[in-house]
């Protein structure tokens, strides 16, 4: 069976000279994998972190791996994508997704709520140094886990009153937190030990060495 199905992209694997298999999250099918043909000279613009695209997936109860054609963007993200800064923090976010959220997974609005923060981020002109901090935030409340201040403290090394600041405030007014570069990857290193705990897995996010160059 076909269906059309809104897939927000996480990571790709190569599968051979012809074909990649593209992780992704989906408000039909949750976190899951499709085997997608490239052709040797395709580009991969379209399979960026965080892209939200629309694609037609040929469903096979006998095969663990199904099959995506026909793939549209949905959103062009030029605000994402024309900003180095922006670009580095898709990675990211996008490389947590994929390995806080387990294969198979499907927690109900998740996508919805990836797909409204994606947006907001790209539309963001100013203020967005402290988004992906609110991010985890988000995506822990997301995931069922409902964090409060007493329930993060034990994970924060240092800076726990920045995040105490943070959680007090609206989203918006979060992003407007003042915080050093170190400061603020001491608190993602802590958000993200939270995640492992609650998650019961090893997070290793490789791009974080990435925003540590980037913000210091």
């Amino acid at each position: 069976m076909k269906r059309s199905a809104s897939l927000i992209v996480l990571n790709h694997t190569r599968f051979g000279e012809n074909s990649v298999v593209l992780h992704t999250l989906s408000r039909e099918y949750g976190r899951r994998s499709f085997l997608v043909r490239t052709g040797r000279k395709a580009g991969m613009a379209m399979f960026l972190p965080l892209n939200i695209v629309e694609a037609t997936v040929s469903e096979n109860p006998k095969a663990t791996l199904w099959t995506a054609t026909g793939f549209n963007t949905l959103y062009p993200l030029n605000g994402i994508r024309s900003n180095v800064g922006k670009n580095s923090m898709t990675l990211f976010i996008s490389e947590v997704l994929y390995r806080v959220i387990k294969d198979g997974a499907n927690e109900e609005g998740l996508f919805d709520w990836c797909e409204r923060e994606i947006l907001t981020l790209d539309a963001l002109e100013s203020d967005w140094s402290n988004f992906h901090i609110l991010f985890l935030l988000g995506l822990a409340v997301a995931l069922g886990f409902s964090p409060t201040f007493p329930d993060v403290a034990p994970f924060v090394r240092e800076h726990a009153d920045k995040l105490r600041e943070i959680m007090a405030k609206e989203p918006a007014e979060g992003l407007l937190v003042p915080l050093s570069g170190p400061a603020r990857n001491s608190l993602l290193e802590s958000l993200l030990k939270y995640l492992e705990h609650h998650t019961e897995s090893a997070i290793n996010v490789r791009s974080l060495a990435v925003l540590r160059e980037l913000y210091g």
